[in-house]
Order: C-alpha cells, then sequence, then structure tokens
C-alpha cells in the first residue's frame, strides 16, 4: 500500500532533515534549492519534454530506414497526408470565390492585376498578380508572404514575383491573415489591435486549437482558394502550378506542396529544418508552424517535401539563419534519399545563401529560376535586374487598406465562434444523451489522462521538518515521474483532525500560505504543490507577448507538438497529490479536499471529475469560466497551458463541473479568458 510506503520514508529522514532547518530557513518555503536535480528548474519542464521528443525522433528513424520502395514511400505519403488533415480539422467547403479585379496597373515589362476574393464567405483575401507581358497561358507561381507587417506590399514580396513575371511566369502574392490589410481585429473606431503578424497568428491560434483547428488550417486553405483563384483565370495554366515563399511563407509553401497535388514545383525558403534541430536552439515558433501532435506521430519538417514527391522541390536556405542550418540539410538528405528511390534525383535540389533569415536576391533569383526550369521548360540562368516597386497604398485592394472595414467582413475570430456555435449544440446532445461515466470516460481519451490505477506510484523525499506554533511544516519534494520535481509543503497540525486539503495556486505554493494556516488551525493538514511550471520551476524571462502568453507557453506548445497538454501532465499530478495528502503520516486515509486558485483550476477540475472517489469537495476560486469563452475572447490571456486541441467537440469546462455532485463543488469568483471577473456567461460573440 501507498500509506505504508510514505510513512517509512518519512521515519527514514526525519532525524538527518531537522539537523539541517536553520540553515533552510533563510529561504523560507523554497524546497529545491536543497534537492540535488538533473536541471535547473526552470528548465525542468522543457528538458523532460525534450527527453520525450527524443524518443519520439527515434521512433520515426527506425520508420524512415525501414522504407525501401517506391511503394513504401507512397504509403507514407498517404499516411502522412490523412494525418495531416485531421490535425487541421479536415478540407474546409469550397464556397464562391466571389473574385474581383480591383485594378490593373501597368509596369515595365509586366502588368499588375489587385485581386480581392473570398476564401470562405466574407472572408476576403486581398492579393497581387504579376503578369508577364507575353503571349498567354503563363504557368502561375503563389508566392505565400513570410511574417511582416507589410504583407504583400514588403520590397521582398514584391521584387520576387515581379522577378518571376519579368521571366515568363506569372506571380499571385497574397497577405496572410494580420498582414498587410488583413488584420483581423479592430477596434470600436476601425483601427487594427494586433498590428505584430505573429501576435496575430497566436491569438487566432487559441480559439482554433480548441475547437479543433489550428491557425494553420485557416491559413492553408487561404493558400489553396488562392490556388483555385488561379485556375479560374483564362490566362493561368492550370497544369503549370508553382509555389514559393520565404519564413512564413516557406512554411506556407511547405504545406501547400504536401496537401495540394496541384503545385508541379516549389521553392520553400528559410523555413525547412528539423524539429529537433528547432526545439534545442531557437524553440517552437509562430502558432501555424506546430501541429498537434505532429513530432509524436512522425511528421518532421523533411516529411513535408517527402509528400510532395515526386514533384520538383528546391531548398532554400541562409547559412546563418535562425531556423538551423543543420536541420536543413539533415532534412535535404532524407528528402534526396526519397526521390532517388523514386528515380527521380534531378527533381529535388538546395541552395544555401550567405547571410541571415530573409529573401535575399540569390535566393529570389534561384526560385525564379526553378520555377523556369520546371514550368517553362528554360534552363538558361537569369539575374535580377534593378526596378522600382510601388508604394503599398498603390497595392491596396481594399478602400482604405482594411479588409475588416469591408460590410460583412468575416474574421478568423468569427469563424472560429461559428464552429463553436454548432459545436455547442453538439454538446448539449451529447450530454443529454450519454450517461456520465461514459461521457467522462470519453473526456479521459481525449485529455489522455490515465485513471490513478494506470498511474506510477507517486514517488518523495522529506527535505526538512520546521517545528511551529502548534503545527510543523514538512518541506517535500515529490517524484511523479522520471524528470519532473515538484516542490511541496505538508503543513501537519499537532492534533490531526482527520481531514487533508491539497492547495493549489496559480502563483505557486507559497502564495496560498495565509489560507493553508486557517485550515491547520482547523486541524486539518494540507499539502501545497507546485505543479510543473509553476512557482519554484516557473520558466525564467520574459517575452515579447508577456501578459497574453503565460511564462510556460513553450513548454505547452511543445507539449502540443507531443500530442499532449500541460493541463494533462498537471491534472495526473493533482491526483497523485490527493493520493500522498490521504496518507501523509495516517494510520487511516483521510478525506480530501481539493482547493485550487487562478489558472490551475482546469487541471483540478479535470482531476477531481475524472477521479471523484478521490476528492470529498472542490473548491475552485478565481478559476476560466468556460473555453467556450476562450473561443469568444479574441485577447485572451495566458491560456495555453490549459488548452487541450478539440475538446469543444466533445466537452466544455462546465459540463465537467455538471457531472459533479453539486454539494461537493463551489465555483467561486469566475474569471473570463481576458482575466477578467465575470457571472458566469459560457461564451458570447466576438
Amino acid at each position: 500500500m501507498m500509506g505504508s510506503r510514505i510513512t517509512a520514508m518519512a521515519i527514514g529522514v526525519a532525524a538527518l532533515a531537522l539537523a539541517g532547518t536553520t540553515a533552510l530557513a533563510e529561504t523560507e518555503w523554497a524546497v529545491l534549492p536543497h534537492v540535488e536535480m538533473d536541471t535547473e528548474p526552470g528548465l525542468m519542464v522543457k528538458t523532460y519534454l525534450l527527453d520525450k521528443a527524443e524518443e519520439a525522433y527515434g521512433a520515426r528513424r527506425e520508420r524512415f530506414e525501414a522504407m525501401e520502395t517506391a511503394e513504401d514511400v507512397e504509403a507514407r505519403q498517404e499516411r502522412m497526408r490523412a494525418f495531416f488533415w485531421e490535425q487541421l480539422g479536415g478540407e474546409l467547403e469550397r464556397t464562391p470565390l466571389n473574385s474581383q479585379v480591383v485594378d490593373t496597373l501597368e509596369r515595365d515589362g509586366y502588368t499588375v492585376k489587385k485581386i480581392l476574393f473570398e476564401s470562405q464567405p466574407k472572408h476576403y483575401v486581398t492579393g497581387v498578380l504579376y503578369l508577364p507581358d507575353a503571349d498567354p497561358p503563363y504557368p502561375g507561381v503563389l508566392v505565400p508572404c513570410g511574417h511582416s507587417a507589410q504583407g504583400k506590399a514588403r520590397d521582398l514580396y514584391q521584387r520576387a514575383p515581379i522577378l518571376m513575371a519579368k521571366s515568363g511566369v506569372a506571380a499571385f502574392c497574397y497577405d496572410p491573415i494580420d498582414q498587410g490589410e488583413r488584420r483581423q481585429l479592430l477596434d470600436d473606431e476601425g483601427e487594427p489591435v494586433i498590428t505584430q503578424a505573429t501576435r496575430g497568428h497566436y491569438h487566432t491560434g487559441v480559439g482554433s486549437i480548441l475547437v479543433g483547428r489550428n491557425t494553420a488550417t485557416y491559413r492553408i486553405w487561404d493558400g489553396i482558394r488562392a490556388i483555385d483563384y488561379l485556375e479560374s483565370r483564362a490566362d493561368i495554366d492550370s497544369g503549370r502550378i508553382g509555389c514559393a515563399g520565404i519564413s512564413g511563407g516557406g512554411t506556407l509553401t511547405s504545406y501547400l506542396m504536401a496537401l495540394d497535388e496541384r503545385i508541379s514545383a516549389a521553392a520553400p525558403g528559410c523555413y525547412l529544418t528539423s524539429f529537433q534541430r528547432l526545439l534545442e536552439t531557437i524553440g517552437p515558433q509562430d502558432a501555424e508552424q506546430n501541429i498537434f501532435g505532429q513530432i509524436a506521430f512522425g511528421m518532421d519538417h523533411a516529411d513535408y517535401v517527402i509528400m510532395a514527391a515526386p514533384r520538383p522541390t528546391l531548398v532554400m536556405a541562409a547559412t546563418e539563419d535562425y531556423f538551423d542550418i543543420e536541420g536543413t540539410w539533415d532534412g535535404f538528405r532524407e528528402a534526396a534519399r526519397v526521390y532517388g528511390l523514386l528515380e527521380c534525383p534531378e527533381r529535388t535540389a538546395i541552395m544555401e545563401a550567405p547571410g541571415g533569415h530573409g529573401f535575399p536576391m540569390l535566393m529570389r533569383e534561384a526560385a525564379a529560376n526553378w520555377m523556369r526550369r520546371w514550368l517553362l521548360d528554360k534552363d538558361e540562368p537569369i539575374t535580377e535586374p534593378d526596378f522600382p516597386i510601388a508604394e503599398e497604398e498603390d497595392l491596396w485592394c481594399t478602400p482604405d487598406g482594411e479588409v475588416m472595414r469591408l460590410p460583412g467582413a468575416r474574421s478568423v475570430y468569427d469563424l472560429n465562434w461559428e464552429v463553436e456555435e454548432r459545436l455547442a449544440e453538439e454538446r448539449a446532445a451529447f450530454w443529454d444523451g450519454t450517461p456520465v461515466d461514459e461521457a467522462l470516460e470519453e473526456v479521459r481519451r481525449i485529455t489522455g489522462i490515465r485513471t490513478r490505477d494506470e498511474l506510477p506510484e507517486l514517488e518523495w523525499e522529506l527535505v526538512s521538518q520546521e517545528p511551529r506554533e502548534g503545527y510543523r511544516v514538512d518541506k517535500l519534494v515529490l517524484r511523479p515521474e522520471p524528470g519532473i520535481w515538484l516542490p511541496a509543503l505538508a503543513f501537519v497540525p499537532d492534533e490531526d483532525g482527520g481531514e487533508a486539503y491539497v492547495y493549489l495556486h496559480e502563483d505557486g505554493k507559497e502564495a496560498g500560505v495565509s489560507r493553508i494556516r486557517e485550515l491547520v488551525s482547523e486541524g486539518h493538514m494540507a499539502l501545497a504543490v507546485d505543479l510543473r511550471g509553476i512557482g519554484e520551476t516557473r520558466p525564467g524571462g520574459d517575452h515579447s507577448y508577456t501578459g497574453y502568453l503565460p511564462a510556460e507557453w513553450r513548454d505547452a506548445t511543445i507539449a502540443y507538438l507531443l500530442g499532449t497538454s500541460l493541463l494533462a501532465m498537471r491534472a495526473e499530478e493533482i491526483i497523485l497529490c490527493a493520493g500522498l495528502a490521504a496518507e501523509y503520516e495516517s494510520g487511516e486515509p483521510r478525506p480530501v479536499h481539493l482547493i485550487s486558485v487562478g489558472r490551475v483550476g482546469p487541471p483540478a477540475l479535470h482531476a477531481a471529475a475524472l477521479e471523484p472517489d478521490r476528492f470529498a469537495s472542490a473548491s475552485f476560486r478565481r478559476g476560466l469560466v468556460s473555453w467556450s469563452n476562450v473561443v469568444a475572447t479574441p485577447l485572451s490571456q495566458n491560456q495555453d497551458a490549459n488548452l487541450v486541441h478539440g475538446a469543444l467537440k466533445t466537452y466544455d469546462l462546465p459540463d465537467l463541473l455538471s457531472a459533479m455532485p453539486e454539494d461537493q463543488v463551489e465555483f467561486t469568483e469566475p474569471l473570463d479568458a481576458a482575466g477578467e471577473p465575470t457571472e458566469g456567461t459560457q461564451g458570447m460573440a466576438p
């Protein structure tokens, strides 16, 4: 039994710990400075997750090495594409494009067409089509933009398509969401609220994850519909479509060439590396660059090129890019091997430009030459001449440079909310027609939270004991699994009243000391714990979006890539902590009461709902009111650690509350997704 083991361990180390009490008193409630760990506390969760990722890399390598034939390659491609679409939430509906040529500009050696179309009804896309001065039909190349405020009007994203047009290839460069003319969130005066592309993509990603989509879902669909637009034009040869872009545009090129077989040739740049090198260097990046569970599944950057095979693909890289060049070459070697198995090694190549991240002339020339080779059957090299580019306003496709000012315009936030409205009806029907225990089993399946019988036995050590008036404080380190150290404080009254509390606070265990002392004064034992990534193991340092992303957002993203969540990990820790509190120095198990304050509420709620026999009661203060409210709140704050991919297809947080006995649950001072007090509304239209 766990209880006998716990008691024996405590007795064995108590005398030694007491000898060091005076020295430890200087740090008051800190535990980990006095514990030998394998890593720094703030890096603990990242190190743990990278170890899990390493296991996935190894499994992927084994599967890759087993490929020996073209049939093996085709089977891998089909498996990867099916997985990719599933994680995106599936293909969207092809609705009317309602495309318009807003204006035409004549230039030296090419013509500019300013285009407006709808990738979904009233979800507007702005783009510029550069047409050669030659007889149509022309090959058409899609040029997705990298992250820049100006979008299609940035000098790099004018020069690359102009060069292609001057070389005989039409090129279509369009604005991504939250760039150029496509800011997705305007204030009451019609001005953009978010001006940084990556931050905009982050905010759209939060709600997208909960409804089972991703920022990439919308960005990929915009690209697919842009190809639909090219195909709709009589002056474009639909059998000769290419795609080329760098940075965020390299991401989209990689995705589109993998998923859309209409792309006959591709040139992704300044993005492709390997997840191993990415996570070991700069860490996870923009929201659309992280697909749920892809590391666990084995879909690495090289697989985008592999999925495109045998169609010609040029990998463009920069020597000093922050997307690690070693990972780029490793991935290219894998891709080249696949092209060899398909007996077309000439269809893949790599070019490395000196310098850092960007779209330099050498890279623009390489992309244009690649498209001429495979789409025009012309192999003589061309170079980029000097030519003027347009002012940003000259390329506007809307009257005043913002699509969301157009009548009836819909943002990604609107699209996500429409999905959530449909899902809310389906959830209600599911919970009305399904026994509670069966519904909770589905919650368990979605989250991956194991039962307490499936969880490993909690290991722990007593670090010190400090006598206080009427009680003592035991400093503990808990080991729920290898690589994880959880600092904890056990407050043990001199006279045990027979009940125990597990106390969790978003700011760490010391934030609840005053409340815990009240419980102890009533004769109750209390265990205050820093869950992983909280308190003493909180990642250090601020970031550019502090206030909107929690400190542990990178760890949450790596967990997402591994197909899990920090919420699930923390919920399992809470279940184990309840077992410890129940039996700590007790001959008989005590009833355990759960108290959570702040952002630890969602994992605490999951633990209590999924293991009702473990908790005599549960109190949630200042917890998130609902995930539906997150979808309804464009400027949500610090939600990453509590996201579960696709959860709203089956359940919301209030469903878990309603599954628990009403007299055993207290939910007070709820907060909305922006961290503001709310009266409990589950959601409102954005």
